[in-house]
């Protein structure tokens, strides 16, 4: 195996330590950002979801339970 590639522990654990690195509530206008969808549709699956928190007139999406409602609508590859 080439040694220039990490093997698939390696990626795992760097993939994890990532997650846990990024923001875990993102507000309307940087969720938009992140996930290239309007306002209105996301906000119509983030509360499907129920991934909204409001807190003293913010609204947050929480991204681990948002990123796992849209799992449900990957399609497998074709070949």
């Amino acid at each position: 195996m080439d040694e220039q590639y990490y093997d698939i522990e390696r990626r795992t654990a760097v993939r994890e330590s990532a997650r846990e690195l990024r923001r875990k509530f993102l507000r309307y206008k940087d969720a938009e950002v992140v996930y290239s969808m309007t306002h209105k549709k996301l906000l119509e699956l983030a509360g499907k979801a129920g991934a909204i928190y409001r807190i003293d007139g913010y609204v947050l999406l929480d991204r681990d339970i948002f990123d796992e409602y849209l799992e449900q609508f990957h399609e497998p590859a074709t070949e």
